[in-house]
């Protein structure tokens, strides 16, 4: 039986056996006999990251218990998404016939996402894990394993043709740019991925699962055809992207804009920070094209991006969300008001 959750990490009584995790991130497997004495076995784990022990004692004790983590007693399709945005889709699909949870919340990093031992517990009760793929969310093949957990995996991209990076030096092919989801059109083939696999698990609910992707897939069109008629207010010569990561590929690629250049030259925020030479290279580009203003992410440091805008000599433009929703009441917690947000912020920022 769940008595009752240390620093996230469950604990189970019942057999005489717990669970505990310290403020220094020691983790303790604990049997208690009957004179109240506890040997222990302890092992160390960086904070912040599960360990292959941590989640096969958990999957082997939830199992024993017969009442795994997450399940809901409403009845209620467990479901988990990788990261925020993800989460939203599978949430206006899902509707009130889902329960379903985000591993990588609002305002986070998917690509430095140091998993906890509670997100893998998490994923011991879940039926499916919905995930980018792309190698968005590198850290998520050991998790499951790790976790044993039994839920169906399903990558939202299958079926979406990937945009490659370009290429680095030392590597002779790019790689594959996960950011999908700033095209809108992309989103629709995520959303009808998520409606088929939803119905696919819970066939009892299909019917609803279609209804809400319909009424979806409704306001996504209707987003995408206002992206188009507001990128029309902005000149062509205008439409021109720099950013903190190669993330707006897509968004460009459909929408009409290049790419000038990212202050980390890579599809992920795992690279290094660049070189005073990267950086001087970067700004030569941001004076000869002429661009107004440059673009942080809510994801990413902007003290970077504040250093190049100031070099350049040029404004650093609020903040876009780009791998992550904002928080509950910003303006972008949600996908539709993310990408509303961010074309706004870019037509005005760039028509200046």
């Amino acid at each position: 039986m769940i008595r009752k959750t240390i620093l996230g990490l469950p604990t189970l009584t019942g057999n005489g056996t717990r669970i505990h995790a310290d403020e220094r991130g020691f983790f303790f497997f604990i049997r208690e006999n009957q004179r109240s004495s506890a040997s222990k076995m302890s092992f160390h784990a960086r904070p912040g990251r599960a360990t292959i022990l941590v989640f096969s004692l958990l999957s082997f004790l939830f199992a024993a218990c017969g009442n795994p983590l997450g399940e809901p007693a409403s009845g209620k399709l467990n479901v988990i998404a990788t990261y925020s945005i993800l989460g939203d889709l599978a949430q206006n699909v899902g509707g009130d016939k889902v329960d379903a949870r985000t591993l990588v919340g609002p305002d986070g990093d998917a690509h430095t996402f140091a998993p906890s031992p509670a997100d893998g517990a998490a994923l011991i009760g879940a039926t499916v894990v919905f995930e980018n793929g792309l190698e968005f969310e590198p850290w998520l093949d050991d998790l499951y394993a790790s976790s044993d957990s039994k839920a169906t995996r399903v990558v939202v991209t299958d079926g979406i043709e990937p945009r490659m990076t370009p290429e680095e030096p030392g590597h002779s092919l790019g790689e594959s740019d996960p950011h999908v989801w700033h095209s809108v059109a992309n989103v629709i083939h995520m959303t009808r991925n998520i409606r088929d696999a939803l119905a696919g698990a819970d066939p009892a609910n299909a019917a609803t699962y279609a209804a809400n992707a319909e009424a979806y897939i409704a306001k996504l069109q209707e987003l995408d055809t206002w992206i188009f008629e507001q990128v029309k207010t902005l000149p062509e010569a205008r439409r021109k992207l720099v950013t903190s990561h190669d993330t707006f590929g897509y968004f460009a690629e459909r929408y009409g804009f290049e790419i000038v250049g990212a202050a980390l030259e890579s599809a992920s925020t795992e690279t290094a920070d660049p070189s005073a030479s990267d950086l001087a290279a970067l700004v030569d580009e941001i004076k000869a094209v002429g661009v107004p203003a440059i673009f942080a992410e809510n994801v990413h440091n902007p003290k970077l991006m504040a250093q190049v805008a100031a070099e350049a000599g040029v404004t650093l433009a609020p903040q876009l969300y780009t791998d992550a929703l904002g928080r509950p009441g910003s303006d972008g917690s949600t996908y539709l008001d993310m990408m509303r947000y961010n074309v706004i912020t870019i037509v005005t920022e760039l028509g200046k």
